[in-house]
């Protein structure tokens, strides 16, 4: 009898270290939030708590947009606040940067969104409204436009391992995933075509600058942005490169130093 009774204890015991261990890995990022409601049968009915994250995403940038109305006097001075130090590269893993999260709690993840957000007419969802099916998307890198969302890439401006390189090793895993699906800040993610994205893979642009030269201005400056306002550094040979196209792009769009 005694034995009998003890196998509703251990299968109850069973349950609540699977949904410890399902907790735990809501809490990385390791699984979509919400993965433990939906278990619970709770997902409609509990009220959902907002996420604690340290200061994980900065305000968005103020820059006026688009290329020919670039503000070259406040790229500058956010230029002026970058720290100059040296690169960490060793160490990086993409796999601690958890990426194409729904952060919200949506169906919609961080690629969806980005989809929805840049294509120039409404986007055509799936059935479930969670998935992008069509758009009309113009890749600012080349000036290609493309219909298909699996012929696109999502950008990272600043790339994932170049964060990594210019600060991010230092950050936790909740903010390298709130940096890998900011969405509320265009000028983090953007749509881009595959062999562009794969051609500047983690470079700089001391390294890679878009072919379409008319972008090449709207690149930098949002790179600086970027690392301004996720407080990256830049290292020397970054900086001086930035500095001189910069320079030259704010001659040719004649505006005063």
């Amino acid at each position: 009898m005694a034995r009998r009774r003890s196998l509703p204890i251990r299968a109850l015991l069973i349950v609540l270290a699977i949904l410890a261990v399902v907790a735990v890995a809501e809490r990385l990022h390791i699984i979509p939030p919400g993965t433990l409601d939906r278990l619970l049968g709770e997902e409609t009915h509990r009220p959902r708590q907002p996420r604690k994250q340290e200061p994980a995403e900065p305000p968005p940038s103020v820059v006026a947009r688009p290329a020919d109305r670039i503000d070259y006097a406040e790229v500058a001075r956010q230029l002026d606040g970058i720290r100059v130090e040296p690169e960490k590269r060793k160490g990086y893993q993409r796999e601690e940067w958890p990426h194409w999260l729904a952060l919200d709690g949506g169906c919609l993840n961080a690629r969806e969104k980005v989809l929805i957000r840049d294509s120039r007419r409404p986007a055509t969802l799936d059935a479930k409204g969670c998935g992008v099916k069509s758009g009309d998307w113009l890749d600012p890198y080349t000036g290609e436009r493309y219909t298909d969302p699996q012929m696109v890439d999502i950008d990272h401006r600043v790339p994932l391992e170049e964060a990594y390189a210019s600060g991010g090793y230092d950050w936790s895993r909740e903010k390298r995933a709130a940096y890998a699906n900011d969405t509320s800040d265009p000028l983090t993610l953007l749509v881009s075509s595959r062999e562009a994205n794969r051609a500047k893979g983690s470079k700089g642009p001391e390294e890679w600058l878009p072919p379409k030269r008319d972008g090449i201005c709207l690149y930098v400056a949002d790179w600086v942005l970027v690392k301004a306002r996720w407080s990256l550094t830049m290292d020397e040979r970054e900086r001086v490169t930035v500095g001189n196209i910069l320079n030259d792009c704010r001659a040719s769009a004649g505006q005063q130093r």
